[in-house]
């Protein structure tokens, strides 16, 4: 199958969320949100806080290892979700999926409606990746990562970082234990809903306050600290500094004690639990312009997933990376965050039956590998062309940058 290409691939989805018509969507007569500015909306991903594990933290599986950056001379420590890659051993992590069910300005905006799209996306169900049939930058696509056969997306690219194609390295996510679905009503002054000429419905949403209703409720689930928590919603966007016009995260992932809130430690005798968790939204297709072609289904809980099982904790400093051109939103970054130097550039993968306008696949975010951040040679898997060298992104040569051809440039 063809696919439309996006011919305008950096800083392009930033530009087709920009160029967005909106108009109101039974707005609420007396809302005291302002109607928001589309040239003022930017797209990005959020950090909703993180805590440090100690070695008897009851928490996801990981292990911590170090890398001496090229560039700075500083020996960085971090964790990474699985099985160390040195051990050639395959770790499951347990999923649970809290659908949220948002209703803004009196409009559902349904998460638990995409349940069976996530659950049936690569994220769950295996797949080949040798080759896309589609990416961002060519509608033909191509090979992606010889030998990376039979296997879910997370693993794949854990793979393709740590060159173990074809060992007995994966990290698999274990099949979700979805919840029942958790009705969230948002007050007129923490957000509004707005359709776009598309005539689809957006859900814009005060971050701060949304935040605090994860917390919430990874509190009052009582949770499993051993498995990941995805919060599933549908078309929702975030703002931040309850500020409408500062606009809007697509995703988030986290981490802390939900007994002392997500922000701090709390006394536990060194075995309390810590939490690890992702938000992000099912993005409709329409919901952004057709130049946006990365920036639909799970695009951004691609990238959210990915930068967990690289960060699980939210503490992973690196040597500051100065944001790609592809990506300026992100100023100057400060943790491993793999998915923020690579936003907007993807690929395709699976079969998708759950959005008519889908092109029949799911849109995977291209993300960047631990080389990348470390001003290192690549040590991940080499290259679509092996006499070139190790790649520093997922995509390799399928990603064209040419900022992702050398390590990270500096702030």
């Amino acid at each position: 199958m063809r696919h439309a290409s996006f011919r305008l691939p950096f800083g392009a989805v930033s530009a087709a969320l920009g160029a967005i018509v909106l108009t109101s969507v039974g707005v609420a007569a007396d809302s005291s949100q302002p109607p928001v500015d589309e040239s003022s909306i930017q797209p990005t991903t959020a950090s909703f806080g993180g805590a440090e594990p100690l070695a008897t933290t009851r928490t996801v599986p990981h292990w911590s290892s170090e890398t001496v950056n090229g560039s700075d001379g500083v020996t960085y420590r971090y964790n990474i979700v699985g099985a160390d890659p040195a051990t050639e051993a395959s770790a499951t992590v347990g999923v649970a999926i809290i659908p949220l069910d948002v209703t803004v300005d009196g409009v559902p905006f349904n998460g638990s409606d995409s349940v069976d799209g996530v659950v049936a996306s690569p994220l769950f169900q295996t797949g080949d990746y040798s080759g896309t049939p589609a990416t961002t930058f060519s509608s033909h696509g191509g090979p992606l990562s010889a030998g990376n056969t039979d296997v879910q997306l997370l693993d794949a690219t854990m793979r393709s970082e740590f060159d173990k194609v074809g060992t007995d390295y994966h990290v698999v996510l274990g099949a979700p234990a979805v919840q029942d679905a958790v009705a969230i009503d948002v007050p007129a002054e923490k957000g509004l809903a707005m359709g776009n000429s598309r005539g689809v419905a957006m859900a814009f949403v005060d971050q701060g306050w949304f935040q605090t209703r994860v917390q919430n409720e990874l509190g009052r689930l009582h949770l499993d600290p051993t498995r990941l928590a995805i919060f599933l919603t549908k078309d929702v966007m975030l703002y931040a500094d309850h500020d409408v016009t500062h606009c809007c995260a697509l995703g988030a992932h986290g981490a802390g004690h939900v007994t002392g809130g997500l922000s701090g430690s709390v006394n536990g005798n060194g075995n309390q639990p810590v939490h690890t968790f992702v938000w992000a939204s099912w993005f409709t297709a329409g919901f952004f312009l057709p130049s946006a072609w990365i920036a639909r289904d799970i695009f951004a809980l691609s990238h959210e997933v990915t930068e967990w099982a690289n960060d699980p904790f939210n503490t992973n400093a690196v040597q500051p990376w100065s944001s790609p051109p592809n990506a300026p939103q992100y100023g100057c970054g400060t943790l491993l965050e793999t998915g923020d130097p690579t936003f907007g550039i993807g690929f395709a993968a699976g079969t998708n039956t759950f959005d008519p306008h889908s092109g029949g696949v799911f849109h995977i975010q291209d993300e960047a590998f631990l080389p990348w951040f470390m001003r290192t040679a690549s040590t991940s898997q080499a290259l679509q062309v092996t006499a070139l060298g190790g790649r520093y992104t997922f995509m390799g040569l399928l990603n064209p940058a040419p900022w992702f051809r050398t390590p990270a440039s500096s702030c």
